[in-house]
């Protein structure tokens, strides 16, 4: 590229860059100034209400106030000092599972050939909760990326809740805080291989066990699902970051700042040399502290002053929540480099370049049972971008899901952040409830991409009932709607993958022996026990003989606790200023990330430009995109349309009767599923990973060439006494008051007369008519 190019594509990208930061700016100071006259009362420009409260402020009522507020403050103080001594009490232990429910080992996998750091529980149901053994077992796997295990049974409406209460058995796998010596990522995957085979085991008779995923759980419940998908069912990915390059880039809204701290810090190297000043061990409070810094108005104001200004009942859920968030585990740097190169720089999941210990690529279309992605809008640490583009970086086209048999569920909060994916009642008694009553019946899905919809309705008691139904979506629209500038921002990524490698060699030349050799057990315990996050727990706790006085005056306050009232004058100010404070931290946040996606994009977007785009452009030369009809998978299905038997004649003809371009009701899979118990002895006796993808080819077909599907009907099915029970089996549905509770079509009505019609039903019935009559 001669040097005119290189600085006509540098221009152009400057001023793109330009653009994007004033809107982000523009929007970032809009927000702030929206939420400060909220906060002052002052929409539409009329007059703030701090003078007419002040007016109202009485010596009386002033006195009460100061009253109110010390002893808040030495309340709040004291909940402080007990989340610290819960710190130290809960580390000196080790960092137990934070699991609300009694459990019990199953398998722990320290004691395997190659011992990793985790164990398989199951959980016990509580008092009143009957579980039944043939039913489909649930996996949960939590997230191991700083925090320790649990959050997926956190309370009683929670995952592990929801599926106890619905009579499924649970088992939930967990980490201890030290990882064991040697042990890598692939251990851990084969390690969770041998769970789900256990779970197996134990249930004989039950459908194969769900494995359900929350976060880095996610991306782990793939790749068991991959490697060992004879063993695995349905998986269920919650809030689970898949493709680590996308992220919500657009021209007003505030970006995932997240996916650049790679970029920024230069790569992987980072993460290494935090490893190796461990003594070998990654300490996860720095991947706490990333999240923290998110979002600065909520660390380091807003959950403080809720607790300060509701400190009468908010102490419980706060303790609670922290005895979970202060908790911060460890990583061998085996396993922190793994991630760091294959997923968060190297976004080399979906791509097949990452191995199993057997050496073999994680090839995620092996998958064969249904798959469901739970993600939020409200989501900036796995925005949807994150946990969907993968499909389509994995499959070309609808068809190729569909020709593969694969079924492929999206569900989509509109607001829940990140945890709230995971610990909110709310969405654990609506999203996740129903997404158990999905997986009872999801195999009946016929292949295809489909979104979930979840919706609310008034019961005749008047209490909130749910009715899910499926709406089938095409491929190629979906990445459209959630990329709208066709992922060219993924596109400097590449550079930054290249430069995190030239500095983690160097790193590993010029820096590493000298780091190993300064580290030791004793110094890397003094930087975990000085790290931030910890220090501001256990420095306000009992250890610190400063605040002896506190629990005691704690306990004063609460024998001569005169709260005020939320409406009165003061109160009202004092909430003011906490608005405007946490305001202006959020402007904080929107100038601080809209600089760093400039920097991030004036950096690497340039070197992509210059440097990657010539070699990239070498190296993937893509086809133009070719028509459907020419797509592989397609012209093999419309290859084969007069091939197959009576497995491909029952799906065709369930395809040529197939609603299109309705929602599907779940209520019609549960009943699909009732008929298939009913009628089994009319079915194709084949698994039903294989009947999915039979079916998805004779969608292809039947969508591509419905006239010759269905007149190449009797060669696959030859034989009459074949044919026979084929017919036999549709006159008894077409009889089942329940199909007839659908409401067949006129269409449906008419496609049904021509394929009896195509099977000579009336011959085959003819010669049938003498036996019956002897």
């Amino acid at each position: 590229m001669d040097a005119g190019t290189q600085l006509g594509r540098s221009q152009e990208v400057g001023i793109k860059i330009g653009l994007i930061l004033r809107k982000r700016a523009e929007h970032g100071l809009q927000q702030y100034t929206e939420r400060v006259r909220d906060a002052l009362g002052a929409g539409d420009g009329g007059p703030s209400r701090v003078p007419v409260l002040s007016a109202g402020v009485d010596p009386l009522g002033a006195w009460q106030y100061l009253v109110d507020a010390g002893q808040r403050s030495v309340l709040f103080w004291d909940t402080l000092r007990q989340r610290g001594n819960d710190f130290v009490e809960h580390t000196m232990h080790g960092l137990e599972p934070v699991l609300h429910f009694d459990s019990e080992m199953v398998l722990d996998g320290r004691a395997f050939e190659r011992p990793v750091n985790y164990a398989m529980l199951r959980i016990k149901p509580p008092a009143g909760v009957v579980i039944d053994p043939a039913k489909r077992p649930y996996i949960v796997i939590d997230p191991r990326a700083g925090h320790g295990p649990g959050i997926g049974g956190f309370k009683d409406d929670s995952q592990v809740g929801v599926a106890l209460r619905a009579g499924h058995p649970v088992y939930f796998v967990i980490f201890f805080r030290d990882p064991e010596r040697g042990q890598t990522m692939l251990d851990v995957c084969a390690a969770e291989q041998r769970f789900v085979r256990k779970v197996r085991q134990l249930h004989p008779e039950s459908p194969k066990p769900a494995i359900v995923g929350n976060c880095q759980g996610g991306w782990a419940a793939m790749m068991i699902s991959a490697s060992a998908p004879e063993d695995t069912g349905p998986v269920v990915i919650n809030g689970a970051p898949m493709s680590y390059w996308g992220g919500a880039w657009s021209e007003g809204e505030g970006d995932n700042p997240m996916r650049y701290s790679g970029g920024m810090l230069g790569g992987t190297w980072l993460a290494s040399l935090m490893a190796d000043l461990g003594n070998g061990k990654f300490d996860g409070a720095w991947l706490v502290q990333n999240f923290e810094n998110l979002n600065p108005a909520n660390s380091l104001w807003d959950k403080y002053y809720h607790l300060y200004a509701n400190v009468d009942t908010e102490p419980p859920r706060f303790l609670e929540f922290e005895h979970w968030w202060g908790g911060y585990y460890l990583m061998n740097r085996e396993e922190i480099e793994w991630i760091t190169k294959n997923l968060f720089v190297g976004n080399k999941l979906w791509t097949g370049d990452v191995k199993s210990a057997s050496g073999n690529a994680f090839d995620l279309r092996e998958i064969k049972s249904p798959i469901i992605l739970f993600a939020s809008m409200g989501d900036n640490i796995t925005p949807p971008q994150q946990a969907f583009n993968w499909v389509a970086d994995l499959y070309g086209s609808t068809d190729e899901i569909k020709a593969r048999g694969q079924v492929i569920v999206g569900l989509m909060h509109e607001s829940v952040g990140h945890l709230g994916i995971f610990v909110s009642g709310k969405v654990a008694k609506k999203e996740h409830t129903q997404i158990v009553s999905v997986l009872q019946t999801i195999e009946r899905l016929p292949p295809g991409l489909y979104a979930m919809r979840i919706n609310e309705r008034r019961g005749e008691d008047g209490k909130v009932e749910y009715e899910v139904d499926f709406c089938e979506r095409r491929l190629e629209e979906v990445a459209e709607r959630f990329n709208r500038f066709q992922r060219v921002d993924e596109k400097p990524f590449e550079a930054v993958e290249e430069i995190s490698d030239f500095n983690q060699r160097a790193y590993e030349l010029f820096a590493q022996p000298t780091v190993q050799a300064m580290s030791n057990e004793w110094s890397a315990l003094t930087l975990r026990m000085f790290h931030p996050l910890r220090v501001h727990h256990w420095a306000i706790s009992d250890l610190n003989p400063w605040l002896a006085w506190l629990g005691p005056a704690a306990k004063a306050v609460q024998t001569r606790r005169k709260p005020v009232d939320a409406a009165q004058p003061l109160r009202q100010i004092e909430d003011i200023g906490s608005r405007m404070l946490s305001a202006g931290l959020d402007l904080y946040r929107a100038l601080r990330d809209a600089t760093i996606e400039a920097s991030f994009f004036s950096v690497y977007a340039n070197m992509f430009s210059m440097y990657v785009a010539d070699k990239h452009a070498a190296e993937v030369k893509r086809p133009p995109a070719a028509e459907p009809r020419e797509l592989p998978y397609v012209k093999d299905a419309l290859a084969a349309i007069g091939q197959g038997a009576y497995p491909e004649a029952f799906a065709r003809i369930g395809a040529l009767l197939t609603r299109r371009g309705e929602p599907l009701p779940l209520s019609r899979l549960v009943a699909l599923d009732a008929l298939a118990h009913d009628y089994g002895e009319y079915l194709p006796k084949v698994a039903p990973d294989a009947m999915r993808r039979i079916r998805g080819e004779q969608e292809i077909i039947t969508r591509y060439e419905p006239e010759q599907a269905l007149l190449s009907l009797p060669s696959l099915v030859p034989d009459p006494g074949e044919r026979m029970r084929l017919l036999t089996l549709l006159d008894k549905l077409m009889a089942d008051p329940r199909i007839q509770a659908g409401q067949p079509s006129g269409d449906q009505q008419a496609t049904l007369a021509r394929i009896r019609t195509v099977l000579g039903a009336r011959a085959l019935e003819r010669r049938t008519e003498p036996a019956a009559t002897k």
